[in-house]
């Protein structure tokens, strides 16, 4: 016995705990994740207060261990943030390159956090820039205004609390490389988070309450609902590259509008998040033409 709570988790399926927990990890400054292909390491923050969990995979089986206030919290959700919960055999390819993602990716599952905030922060970073410039400020946000995890884990922390993101002036973002617009949709948020959190157990109520908040649109709506709920038919609307994966994995076009890619993923509805996730992990790229985006001062946003 650890001294600390713990339980096992019995695998219905195969489990490819790196993949399915990657969505997780935003960049090599998140601390809130430790990430390897049978291990995990989580800084959370729960309603009974902040908790580290650690997930070792090996056997057909989770051993879950968790720290801090939280801990009996974490290891109450464990099951569902490794996907025990989600059922990956309702999507049934009708495409050749779907087919044989789903043979060569059999333990892939889409986890559910059950946390909204976790989720959303990042994904507003990531808004309409590129990754290494949403990765850089993220990390430095954890390093500036997280705090350190309980537990033996030194290295991780926990993600802001609420009311420190909320109350944050706007000088405090900028030295972070995020301009006002982004700041202000997570400020926001984060003071209403009671409101989002309570949204958690309804995909829908929780997709119409994330639009109606200035600055959030369907990008940001499904990327929260696919990881915080675990929705298997999250698409990312408005990415930057999506529609062109997606219309060069189904019919060989190269370029494609987001009208394009909902008419190729028509026959994937209830799963097309998943669909998504599937071309992620197994690496399917449209062919490049033109620029990429380039890296820009918040000054120009």
């Amino acid at each position: 016995m650890s001294g600390w709570p713990e339980r096992v988790v019995e695998l219905r399926a195969p489990l490819d705990l790196g993949a399915t927990l990657a969505p997780l990890v935003h960049g090599r400054g998140d601390r809130t994740v430790v990430l390897t292909p049978s291990e995990a390491w989580l800084a959370v923050r729960t309603p009974r207060g902040p908790a580290t969990l650690r997930l070792v995979h090996g056997e057909g089986r989770v051993h879950a261990v968790a720290w801090g206030t939280g801990a009996e919290h974490a290891l109450a959700g464990a099951p569902e943030l490794i996907g025990e919960c989600d059922e990956s055999s309702r999507l049934v390819a009708v495409h050749p390159v779907i087919a044989d993602l789903q043979r060569r990716h059999p333990g892939l599952r889409l986890p559910r956090t059950g946390r909204i905030l976790a989720a959303l922060v990042p994904a507003v970073l990531e808004q309409k820039v590129t990754g290494t410039e949403a990765f850089r400020a993220y990390g430095a946000l954890l390093r500036l205004h997280g705090e350190p995890a309980p537990g033996p884990n030194g290295a991780l922390r926990l993600p802001p609390d609420p009311r420190t993101l909320a109350g944050l002036p706007y000088h405090a973002w900028h030295s972070l490389g995020v301009e006002r617009r982004r700041a202000d949709v997570i400020r926001g948020a984060a003071a209403r988070a009671d409101w989002l959190e309570a949204a958690a157990t309804d995909t829908d109520l929780l997709d119409r309450r994330l639009r109606s908040l200035p600055g959030i649109g369907p990008w940001t709506s499904a990327e929260v609902r696919r990881v915080a709920l675990g929705d298997p038919d999250a698409i990312s609307i408005g990415d930057y590259h999506l529609a062109n994966v997606v219309a060069w994995a189904l019919a060989g076009e190269p370029r494609a509008t987001d009208e394009r890619m909902l008419e190729l993923l028509a026959p994937y509805a209830g799963q097309r998040g998943r669909v998504q996730r599937l071309l992620e992990v197994g690496g399917i790229m449209a062919p490049r033409r033109g620029p990429r985006m380039a890296l820009r001062s918040i000054a120009e946003i």
